[in-house]
Formats: C-alpha cells, sequence, structure tokens
C-alpha cells in the first residue's frame, strides 16, 4: 500500500500543476476536516476586462478521502463566486456580447470530463458585467451554479471597441 501512494503522490501533484491556469492565482486554502480536504480560494483577473477581479472557491479532495472513496481523479463540482471592480478605471477589450457570453477560466475537477468553468456575459440595457461559475461535463450536467455582477453604471469604464448599444 505505501509504495503505490509514493507512486501515486508525485503523479497526482503533476496533474494538478497542468490543472492550474497561469493567470488564477490561489490566495487561501482552508482546511475542512482531518482527511486533508481543502476550500480553495483564488483570485482571477479577467483576461479581457482590465480591473476586474473575480474569486472563485473549490473543494479539493486529500489524498486520504480519494483513496477511502476510490474516485481518484475526481473533485466535487461545487464552486462559488465573487466578482468586483478592484482598480479605478475598468478597461474593457474584445468582449463577446452575445447572450452566450465568453469563457474566461476553467478549473479541472477530474482528470478528463469535468470542470468549473467562468463565463461571462454582457448585459448592454443594464451596463452590468455578469460571472457565472458553472460546471461542464461530458454528460449528466450539473445544475450547481454561482453567479456575481459587475455593474459599469457608476464606473471609470473605457471600452477598446466603444461601447455597444443596447
Amino acid at each position: 500500500m505505501y509504495s503505490k501512494l509514493r507512486i501515486f503522490l508525485p503523479a497526482l501533484a503533476a496533474m494538478c500543476a497542468f490543472a492550474q491556469p497561469s493567470f488564477a492565482e490561489q490566495i487561501g486554502e482552508v482546511d475542512v476536516d482531518w482527511l486533508g480536504n481543502d476550500i480553495v480560494v483564488e483570485a482571477i483577473a479577467d483576461p479581457k476586462v482590465k480591473g476586474v477581479t473575480c474569486h472563485v472557491s473549490y473543494f479539493e479532495r486529500g489524498v486520504i478521502d480519494r483513496l477511502q472513496k476510490g474516485n481518484w481523479f475526481e473533485d466535487p463540482s461545487n464552486s462559488s463566486i465573487a466578482c468586483r471592480q478592484t482598480a479605478e478605471q475598468v478597461e474593457i477589450g474584445d468582449i463577446e456580447l452575445d447572450e452566450e457570453g465568453e469563457h474566461v477560466f476553467s478549473q479541472r475537477q477530474s482528470l478528463i470530463w469535468k470542470s468549473v468553468r467562468v463565463t461571462r456575459i454582457y448585459d448592454a440595457a443594464n451596463k452590468t458585467l455578469i460571472y457565472l461559475a458553472h460546471a461542464t461535463q461530458v454528460q449528466d450536467g450539473s445544475a450547481k451554479m454561482s453567479i456575481s455582477t459587475v455593474p459599469l453604471w457608476n464606473a471609470d469604464v473605457v471600452w477598446e471597441e466603444g461601447e455597444p448599444s443596447q
């Protein structure tokens, strides 16, 4: 058992290192039990909207929990998000303006099939950026989601392509 664990831990660490996007910065990790399970909090700067930062939290299973449950390569899809203006001026680049929005960030929750994704949608009528954290899976889609908004109506906003009309 110990020799299998010695082989598994470095492989797991390598997979986790490759799963982290370069623009997400881990700013907190809270232990939730003695099995090594944690809640991770990351700061994510929107690459096309300078001056907006999202904080995403998600559950990360520890090695003991993975060994007990036998599901080694998957974390729960649960996540939470809060986005705010974090600079005096918001600079909006060439963003998608349709109702499907635009993928901003994703964090793998399994080796291949499942991830937590952040999608940005612009609400032109209310001059608001909407950030939706949701799970994506190949099948058995999940209804687990969280939403945060960044109102632009009273902010110093510069549009790279000019402010869109409603």
